[in-house]
């Protein structure tokens, strides 16, 4: 009874603290997001008279898919982008947070300088980046390197131009994850590390025995955090097409929330796989 009863009282707090975004949620989000699901099975027309909606049943998605080949081309893309650079994300904020990690001289200094462009990163700004090709690596192309990988066809080869042409965007995406990365390791008792140098173990098995396993779930919490934030930056070109699509007179509202419902579901089901693979991966390697 009195385990229940602590049990209870943990629950309570918990809805305590996560109340304000209840409350919120309902007030200013709930309405709008199933309002727009109510629009994805209308025709929606703006005239002086006010919002007119006609049931179309699901021609706006499927006109998404049949019709629209530019909103599939960039449905495409942004899933090979997401597959090519969450992971990138996570393990380059990983191996800063863990160099940041150790006493070397002005590393406050340096984890200001990694998470400054979390504070000043916005899409205007980074939209400038772009335009003046500030975002990848300086002069790459004039290299033979770049041609010959520009000329292979293979997944590492891929993977390497698309670090180069987006380096200054994973190093931007990279500042939360780092914190919270670093929060985690120096919650690690050092007296672990110690007893496992005792028994003979290596740099290396102390990072896949100790460091890796207990910072596991923040492992997975980044992997949501940059998906979600991957998909949600203001200048993906999904997004940029599903506003467009609001303003044209043959599509309108009605067909752009079509549009987002079936980006929420491909973002939704790219969580959960991400989310179980982690999962089953970290209970066979770390049970």
């Amino acid at each position: 009874m009195k385990q229940l009863s602590m049990r209870s009282k943990n629950t309570l707090t918990g809805l305590l603290f996560i109340s304000p975004w209840i409350l919120g949620f309902l007030l200013f989000t709930a309405y709008p997001l199933f309002y727009s699901l109510y629009l994805s099975f209308q025709k929606v027309r703006i005239t002086t008279e006010g919002i007119q909606t006609t049931f179309v049943k699901f021609d706006n998605f499927k006109d998404a898919f049949t019709v629209d080949a530019l909103f599939t081309q960039k449905l495409l893309t942004f899933v090979q982008e997401l597959v090519l650079s969450v992971p990138i994300i996570i393990v380059f904020s990983l191996i800063i947070a863990i160099l940041l990690n150790q006493p070397i001289r002005f590393r406050n200094f340096f984890r200001m300088i990694f998470f400054l462009p979390v504070i000043i990163a916005s899409g205007p700004v980074i939209n400038e980046l772009i335009s003046q090709g500030v975002t990848s690596i300086p002069s790459i192309k004039d290299y033979a390197v770049f041609e010959t990988m520009l000329s292979a066809d293979s997944l590492f080869s891929s993977v390497l131009l698309y670090l180069m042409d987006n380096l200054i965007i994973i190093l931007w995406f990279s500042g939360v994850q780092f914190l919270i990365f670093l929060a985690a390791l120096q919650k690690i008792d050092t007296q672990v590390y110690e007893a496992a140098k005792i028994d003979g173990a290596s740099n290396w098995e102390c990072f896949w025995k100790v460091t890796l396993p207990s910072i596991f779930p923040m492992i997975v919490v980044n992997t949501v955090y940059t998906i979600v934030t991957f998909s949600i930056f203001s200048l993906n070109p999904v997004i940029e097409h599903i506003q467009t699509n609001m303003f044209q007179i043959n599509t309108g509202f009605g067909y752009a929330s079509a549009l987002s419902w079936i980006y929420f579901l491909l973002i939704a089901v790219a969580l959960g796989i991400s989310v179980a693979l982690l999962t089953v991966r970290g209970r066979k390697n770390y049970a």
